[in-house]
């Protein structure tokens, strides 16, 4: 008798061990997502941090997560907030002031993001599977967006442009309005510039995470932070960068060429082109074209041979541009494909504006903006990832049936379950109201609408003009000698 109630002892502590989300606390439930997110401190081995310190860098992390996922309008009654959040998850509140903890992510900041974003990389291929690509195709888009900072000295000296007002768009609108402009009075100033915060976003399109991003001032330029992050970041070798017009020029498409990559870009009137045909008519298919700049030739730079195809979008044709030669290998089917799936980089601009109300920052000083900012793009990502886990691994996803599209996840539902399960850390929840349930319900709606979506009124934008068709003329003799002569080096070195 006594062996057998030892046995069934045994068992109880065994089904007890065992981690069901019905028999544990919202608080164990991030503590195991916690751990398998960073499973151990090694990524921050390399970070020398001062003898005195009493935090670890993954404690930090946590804090900041936590303080970005809260939803409270003062910046100090967030981090109060996830103070109480980290004790009861960690056991451990790793830093008691708000002024020592703002300093400590304006010191640690630039050196943890890039450590997790090669976690967040990792943690995406592990749970993708099939998801990951598409048509063989890694597919990550860039785009950019600014965010408002409040007016105050530091943020205007370090974000506001200096040279505001005097480029060639400003001039283009004070000579179209010229009549309707303000008249100078004292009743009616002119206000100054508002300070404004840059998001440059490499964006994975087909699980529609963030992969990283680069921010700056007002007047930075999106073409140099994506030139920047090409030679920090680490891309899988099928990767094809998708860009809208801004994203055009030699140096960048250059940049993307000789690291072995592909891209995939709409051009228009702000590029031109070289071909060797006589009559420039570029088939369906696309035509090879060159990119040569007079620029690049006095250097001597080889040029970028490319394939322009023209595509229908919705009602629009298109021009595209890519450095990919073959047809078989990106059609033009894959390449409307691709282009729409584009779109879904704004919408992540959307969600971090209206769902988590970054449309307007709140720190005062420009290097805990920049900080604040970081840690909600982070925080962001990770919450749309821990949802597109659940949502990948759920039962009803097996090998059968085709994997749930990560389109239908729900930005606002994830930071919605993330919050509730946070604010409610003590209890112990019911069967599908834990926190991963929750989680793999965080999707859009699947009813079919009735009526469309489309804004009632649009107001036109008098400076948005038609992108125009690429400007192709012919290689001069000149020209066509110079490319033989780099052809002929390049084969000899």
């Amino acid at each position: 008798m006594a062996r057998k109630t030892k046995a069934k002892a045994a068992r109880s502590i065994s089904k007890r061990r065992r981690w069901t989300p019905a028999k544990f606390s919202h608080a164990d439930q991030f503590l195991k997502l916690q751990q398998w997110l960073l499973p151990d401190d090694g990524i921050f081995a390399n970070l020398k941090r001062h003898g005195n310190t009493g935090w670890l860098p993954s404690q930090l992390v946590w804090l900041a997560l936590c303080w970005s996922w809260s939803e409270c309008n003062y910046l100090t009654d967030a981090f109060i907030q996830a103070g109480e959040w980290c004790e009861l998850i960690i056991g451990k509140t790793p830093l008691t002031t708000y002024q020592g903890f703002m300093g400590a992510l304006v010191r640690w900041t630039d050196q943890l993001l890039p450590r997790l974003w090669s976690v967040l990389h990792r943690r995406m291929q592990e749970i993708s599977g099939k998801v990951w690509s598409v048509g063989g195709w890694v597919a990550i888009a860039f785009g950019g967006s600014r965010s408002t900072a409040p007016r105050t000295e530091s943020n205007e000296q370090a974000l506001c442009a200096p040279s505001y007002g005097n480029g060639k768009t400003a001039k283009y609108r004070k000579k179209k309005s010229k009549g309707m402009r303000r008249k100078k009075n004292e009743k009616n100033k002119a206000q100054p510039q508002e300070p404004q915060a840059w998001i440059t976003l490499l964006w994975h399109m087909s699980l529609r995470l963030p992969w990283m991003w680069k921010l700056g001032p007002s007047n930075a330029s999106e073409r140099a932070h994506v030139m920047e992050m090409l030679g920090e970041g680490e891309f899988p070798k099928n990767t094809l960068f998708c860009g809208d017009a801004g994203f055009v020029g030699y140096p960048l498409w250059a940049q993307i060429a000789r690291r072995g990559l592909s891209f995939l870009v709409r051009v228009g009137a702000n590029v031109t082109l070289l071909t060797e045909r006589t009559d420039c008519i570029i088939r369906r298919q696309g035509n090879l074209v060159f990119c040569w700049p007079r620029a690049a030739q006095k250097e001597n730079l080889p040029p970028l041979r490319l394939r322009l195809v023209r595509v229908k979008i919705g009602r629009q044709w298109m021009w595209m541009l890519t450095n990919v030669l073959q047809c078989a290998q990106l059609t033009s089917e894959q390449i409307v494909k691709l282009y729409r799936m584009r779109w879904g980089i704004e919408i992540e601009f959307r969600g971090l504006k209206q769902t988590l109300d970054r449309k307007k920052l709140r720190c005062r000083n420009s290097q805990r903006l920049f900080a604040e900012l970081n840690w909600s793009l982070l925080a962001m990502a990770i919450g749309e990832l821990l949802a597109l886990k659940e949502q990948l691994a759920s039962p009803k996803s097996n090998a059968r049936t085709p994997p749930p599209d990560p389109k239908k996840r729900s930005l606002a539902n994830t930071i919605r379950a993330i919050r509730y399960c946070l604010l409610h850390l003590k209890d112990t929840p019911k069967p599908g109201a834990d926190l991963r349930s929750r989680l793999r319900r965080a999707v859009t709606d699947s009813y079919v609408r009735t009526s469309s979506k489309r804004a009632r009124y649009c107001p036109p934008n008098p400076d948005k003009k038609p992108l125009g068709d690429p400007t192709i003329r012919k290689l001069s003799t000149s020209e066509k000698k110079k490319i033989k002569t780099l052809t002929r080096m390049k084969c000899a070195a």
